[in-house]
């Protein structure tokens, strides 16, 4: 297979977690942040997680640095498009990309411009290259839970128009769904389709309670139903799509190998997995590392390789238009 040509769908990956070094360097200098150092080799190398991270918290420790740059509307606009760009360019033809508004308002921005600036973004990066795109809005789990209908109030007014979504992430605990429920409803009353970070770090029952109690039609990781019996039957019996991420999980002790990652496992038992990147530069990765590591590792044929490609674009909160354009992507043989 011809990993660089392979037509692809990103169903999981973090705005904040794809920052070009050297565009947070320009925007540093723009907006006069004094940063540890000048050298795009040297901020990459704080940007990025190490392959083993002691746990999912120091992961996200990377992120602080991309945030401080992206506080104002040309900020987040350009580093949306570029995200969109860098996909584009190695030919992911659809990209759902996920982002905390709460987290870009250190100078005052609102919600909608957040929001706005993000979706206007993408689409600069839609009219320029084949992709097409959309966008999930992300509470994080360790904020408080003041503001969270603002922030669906905000993106309603997007909905369908570049907003799809609503997920919960950051650091993972045990039974967080349960405090969650209201907004879930709030979210799906608004029109929003839910997908949520479970079951990542060891919690299979997160994984049930996100389906059962707060409506999610995909699962972020997911990996660790593999654990809890009950969760695994829901998601293969009700087809709820695992949106995987090996690279990431390798670092944040998910798993401890590509080896031991049970997505090859889950395919051929029926469980419908995802493919994504889940955060470019903080897990030094691209689609096309993605899906050669999942390939090789699994020996999947270009056949299994092209349902899995299936099975992103029939689970991707997007237009029955845009499925179709994807689908032209298959060949016919398969």
């Amino acid at each position: 297979m011809n990993y660089s040509d392979l037509p692809k769908i990103d169903l999981h990956c973090h705005l904040d977690g794809s920052l070009r070094p050297a565009t947070l360097i320009e925007l540093a200098h723009q907006q006069h942040i004094t940063l540890p150092s000048d050298d795009v080799q040297t901020i990459k190398k704080m940007m990025t997680a190490p392959p083993a991270c002691q746990d999912l918290d120091e992961y996200l420790q990377c992120f602080s640095l991309p945030l401080s740059v992206m506080q104002t509307e040309a900020a987040i606009e350009r580093v949306s498009f570029e995200l969109f760009e860098d996909a584009a360019l190695e030919n992911v033809k659809y990209l759902e990309v996920r982002f905390g508004p709460l987290l870009h308002q250190a100078q005052g921005l609102t919600l909608n411009q957040i929001i706005g600036s993000a979706v206007k973004g993408m689409q600069r990066a839609e009219q320029q290259y084949d992709i097409r795109g959309n966008y999930i809005l992300s509470i994080i789990r360790n904020m408080p839970e003041d503001n969270i209908k603002a922030v669906l109030d905000a993106g309603a007014s997007y909905l369908n128009q570049g907003v799809v979504a609503f997920d919960l992430a950051g650091s993972e605990v045990a039974g967080f769904c349960q405090q969650y429920i209201p907004y879930a409803e709030y979210a799906l009353i608004k029109g929003y389709n839910v997908t949520i970070h479970a079951g990542e770090q060891g919690v299979g029952q997160n994984v049930y309670d996100a389906v059962t109690l707060l409506g999610a039609s995909r699962i972020g990781h997911g990996i660790h139903i593999k654990n809890h019996a009950q969760a695994y039957q829901l998601v293969k019996k009700q087809h709820i799509a695992l949106e995987t991420c090996p690279t990431s999980n390798i670092q944040t002790k998910a798993v401890e190998s590509l080896e031991q990652h049970p997505a090859g496992a889950f395919l051929r038992d029926g469980i419908e997995i995802t493919i994504n990147t889940d955060n470019r530069t903080v897990s030094d990765t691209t689609m096309t590392d993605e899906v050669r590591k999942v390939v090789e590792q699994f020996q999947l044929t270009e056949a299994e390789y092209f349902a899995v490609y299936r099975m992103s674009l029939e689970h991707a909160f997007t237009s029955e238009a845009v499925k179709e354009h994807l689908r032209s992507f298959i060949p016919l043989d398969y």
